[in-house]
């Protein structure tokens, strides 16, 4: 290993000589005296035996202590006193900090600086020389004769002192982190004004891991302002490691690590890129497995499979043809409009902010949700007969896929290319069409509010299925009692979407339920809505459920009860704990009463 120079500061102050004992082929040298020639673990043995046999020998005591290995072969490496290149760091570590302090380089996240800084600022000269038999040649040549030493770019003729024409090149090679420092620039071709250089540099963002901050980071900075005068990069964006399931890091010696062509084999490229990028913060490890790569490719099939839908049903209609002003679009249309616009701003502000698995995340939700299980839905009934409704709802369909696949193409490369040079013909591809702007005439509020309204309510039907079994396929009659005139237009004019959302068969709005009608009831901000019961129960099931229920839930009010009434407990247990058994006893027995109505309502 290198020695910094302030360790031979320290010896001279102390009188102190630091001298090897080994050869670099782990004999014993001259300085080992008796020894010399020996094997080093021979020497160690043969030294103890001559103690003893001197009788100066005290003690054999066993010392758990670090004993410096090979990362490959294990053999125990001996620490040898070498002469060094060093970098004298004080200079360049300043205006490398300057930058930092004064805004003009960030990390992201930001608590990454603190590593930048801490190094900096605890900065020590830097070895640069290293023995090794690849890399980059120290520019250092010795002349045979007199042994003086010339720096230069260029091997020398003949040696300035002497004028021996035999020049030796040092033969150790730069630190590689030195060379990799070059990078930005020296790839360009520096030190020459060259036509990329000025295109190129310096670059905005730099992309890297949090273990290489001070290894590369750090000497890139320092590099590029003391050769180039300017920052490669302002911005440096710091991902985590890839680990496995566990939470371990994968190495060859644990045998976790993962072939990323086998799995694109089974996959496919784009569920790779999406597993390792969703639900991901900038600079947070994240876990891979294999559940997430078949979620991901889970979502490319839902995309296709949409697409195809579409596509099918476009049929022969041209689009384009159709100006946006003379479509006579519905709520939905608009809703799904509304939606995408707001999409297009919030994940390109995540983009520029760098949480990408957030973007991410919120196209997978828009994409899945709104536009594949709601939007598509809500159009499927509108493409049976030809007209105004059908035209705009193949127009919105496709208006919004092209949208959704420009904000997925970063993350998903492959499948948007596809699908996106399928269904339309203006761009030549997708890399080079424009990125998706927020469009006014989009912006229809009130429309989106109007169907969010009535997802709640279809939720709250489809909630009332699943507590009393009832299956999906099963036609249902429903009434609706509006909370006010706004929303009972809404549901009047959406009847028809409503009805296919909850796969009902009669749908009412009215303004009071019957007495004598056996209903199920939900309570929504938009107003209750009631699905009459007669024939899709079984009441005597359902008694025995809620009876069960009601069973369990007066055990647990008599428990808390139990413990609120202990004065040792109320006396002992801290007020936040005390509080928070009043408010189970309190949820407990709010569940119980709505049980009891629940039970009386099926007697």
């Amino acid at each position: 290993p290198a020695h910094d120079p302030n360790d031979y500061e320290v010896g001279k102050r102390h009188n102190l000589e630091i001298i090897n004992v080994i050869n670099d082929d782990g004999t014993m040298n001259a300085n080992a005296g008796i020894y010399e020639g020996m094997d080093r673990y021979e020497c160690r043995k043969k030294l103890i035996e001559d103690l003893k046999e001197q009788g100066i020998l005290l003690s054999i005591e066993p010392h758990n202590h670090n004993v410096g290995t090979h990362d490959r072969c294990h053999e125990v490496v001996e620490p040898l006193v070498k002469e060094q290149w060093f970098v004298a760091m004080e200079s360049l570590a300043k205006p490398a900090l300057e930058k930092y302090y004064s805004g003009e380089l960030r990390f992201v996240p930001d608590k990454y600086g603190k590593t930048y800084t801490n190094w900096l600022e605890g900065i020590r000269d830097w070895c640069i020389s290293r023995q090794l038999w690849w890399g980059h040649r120290i520019p250092a040549y010795y002349c045979k004769d007199c042994g003086e030493m010339v720096v230069s770019l260029e091997a020398p003729d003949k040696c300035p002192k002497c004028g021996c024409e035999v020049m030796n090149q040092d033969e150790d090679v730069l630190d590689t982190w030195f060379s990799s420092a070059l990078w930005p620039f020296s790839t360009l071709g520096w030190p020459e004004k060259t036509p990329e250089m000025d295109y190129y540099y310096p670059t905005n963002v730099l992309v890297t891991g949090y273990d290489i901050i001070f290894f590369w980071v750090v000497r890139m900075v320092f590099s590029a302002l003391h050769n180039t005068d300017s920052l490669p990069f302002k911005d440096v964006l710091i991902h985590g490691l890839v680990r496995d399931s566990q939470g371990r890091k994968m190495s060859k010696s644990l045998g976790n690590g993962v072939d990323p062509l086998e799995v694109i084999k089974e996959y496919g490229t784009d569920a790779l890129r999406f597993a390792l990028i969703s639900g991901v913060a900038a600079g947070s490890d994240m876990r891979y497995s294999t559940e997430k790569v078949e979620n991901a490719r889970n979502f490319a099939n839902k995309v296709w499979n949409a697409t195809r839908f579409i596509m099918m049903n476009i049929g022969d209609t041209d689009l384009s043809k159709y100006n946006f002003k003379d479509l006579k679009l519905e709520t939905s249309d608009k809703w799904i409009l509304n939606k995408m616009n707001k999409l297009i701003n919030t994940v390109t502000t995540n983009i520029e902010n760098y949480d990408l698995g957030v973007a991410l995340d919120n196209i997978v939700d828009f994409m899945w949700s709104e536009y594949c299980d709601w939007y598509i839905e809500m159009c499927k009934s509108r493409f049976k007969e030809e007209g105004d409704s059908k035209i705009a709802a193949l127009w919105t369909l496709n208006e919004v896929l092209k949208t959704s696949m420009k904000l997925l193409h970063p993350f998903m490369p492959f499948i948007t290319e596809e699908i996106y040079s399928t269904i339309q013909d203006e761009d030549e591809s997708i890399m080079i069409s424009a990125w998706p702007k927020q469009n006014d005439a989009y912006n229809f509020e009130n429309e989106e509010q109007s169907i969010e309204d009535l997802k709640v309510v279809v939720k709250a039907v489809r909630n009332i299925r699943t507590e009393k079994n009832i299956a999906p396929s099963k036609k249902i009659s429903i009434k609706f009692i509006p909370s006010n005139d706004e929303f009972k237009d809404v549901f009047e004019k959406e009847e028809t979407i409503f009805k296919i959302l909850v796969n009902a068969e009669n749908y009412n709005v009215v303004a009071a339920l019957d007495e004598n009608e056996e209903t199920l009831n939900a309570i929504t901000n938009a107003g209750t809505v009631a699905i009459l019961a007669d024939g899709l129960i079984d009441k005597k099931a359902e008694l025995e459920k809620l009876e069960k229920e009601k069973k369990r839930l007066e055990g647990e009010v008599a428990l808390v009860t139990k413990k609120l009434s202990n004065e040792g407990f109320v006396a002992k247990a801290p007020a936040n704990v005390i509080e928070g058994e009043k408010e189970k006893k309190a949820k407990y027995e709010e569940l119980l009463n709505k049980v009891l109505e629940e039970i009386k309502k099926m007697q």
